[in-house]
């Protein structure tokens, strides 16, 4: 059993749609109550050509939020936890606390025990060979944030990172995201992948789209405590020209939504969340100025419908 309020603790900005402000909206029209713990609070996203201004929340403040939450029984009810962009160990390793205390208040007030607060992790740390993150995060996320994720939704550099696989093909992708169920999490969801092996034309295409990426969805169902069996889905989608922001974190929400909504059925999720995620890059990419960042935020007001009703573009192919 799970319930329907989200803790989601990610950054913010007053302009634009990252973090939080690209996660949030998307959960509510899904039906989510949303409670938002900013990381940090800046005036704009960092690709912005003249900086940006603003404060970070450090571990001890985080703390004391969930202090102020609990004293107040105002944890009760959550049933997710939703982290993105985490620049600091202090602040990692208080987000372990948020979660421990989480699971501790639902478990304290269910006498049945059959509620979970899920734990939806995306391991933001790089990407293209270049790190965002101090690397030291690598081996806190592997070792001790991952083990209580249910969810994780890594990009392709970071699955290398956090695995040591270097992914060429679907053989390789196969063989990480075994590791990362063995590391914990029951659904690994690689948002984004090149593989070399590209095979496209097997699956669903959109006419005039030359180049692709690979989406990887696989899931570990335990029949017994000694039993156990994956399943493993691609899809290829069309790659859009552009450098858009906030789309790793908008994946998570979205994939966080549809798979507590169908819990049993990864293909079907899978195929909402990039079906909206093609509609919401390729409205902003339509809308967008060449040379100016700010008109590459995400079109995420402009996309409601598609987010509530995701459009039917892709089919999720079975590959394990």
């Amino acid at each position: 059993m799970t319930q329907n309020r989200v803790l989601s603790i990610q950054s913010h900005v007053v302009h634009g749609y990252v973090g939080n402000k690209a996660s949030v909206f998307p959960l509510q029209l899904l039906g989510f109550d949303v409670d938002v713990v900013n990381s940090v609070h800046f005036s704009n996203h960092t690709g912005h050509p003249h900086g940006f201004e603003g404060d970070v929340l450090n571990g001890e403040q985080l703390r004391a939020i969930l202090n102020g939450l609990e004293r107040n029984g105002l944890l009760e009810g959550t049933g997710h936890l939703l982290t993105g962009y985490i620049g600091s160990e202090s602040f990692l390793r208080a987000v372990l606390d948020v979660l421990k205390t989480l699971r501790r208040v639902a478990t304290s007030n269910d006498s049945n025990n059959d509620i979970h607060v899920r734990y939806v992790c995306d391991p933001v740390m790089g990407d293209a060979g270049k790190f965002y993150v101090p690397q030291e995060l690598v081996a806190i996320y592997r070792d001790e944030v991952i083990p209580l994720a249910d969810v994780v939704t890594p990009n392709q550099f970071e699955v290398e990172q956090l695995t040591g696989i270097v992914v060429k093909n679907i053989a390789d992708a196969k063989r990480a995201c075994q590791a990362l169920h063995g590391l914990g999490p029951d659904i690994v969801f690689i948002t984004s992948i090149m593989l070399e092996d590209d095979q496209t034309s097997q699956g669903e295409k959109i006419e005039n789209e030359a180049e692709s990426i690979a989406i990887i969805a696989s899931r570990r169902i335990r029949h017994t405590p000694n039993t156990e069996e994956f399943e493993m889905w691609q899809i290829d989608s069309p790659i859009i020209p552009g450098r858009f922001t906030g789309t790793g974190d908008l994946c998570a929400a979205l994939l966080l939504g549809h798979t507590a909504m169908e819990p049993g059925n990864l293909p079907a999720s899978m195929e909402k969340v990039i079906g909206t995620m093609f509609s919401v890059i390729k409205r902003t990419s339509e809308s967008s100025m060449p040379g100016s960042i700010a008109s590459m935020e995400l079109k995420l007001i402009q996309s409601k419908q598609d987010i509530e009703s995701p459009p039917s573009l892709f089919k999720a192919r079975k590959v394990l």
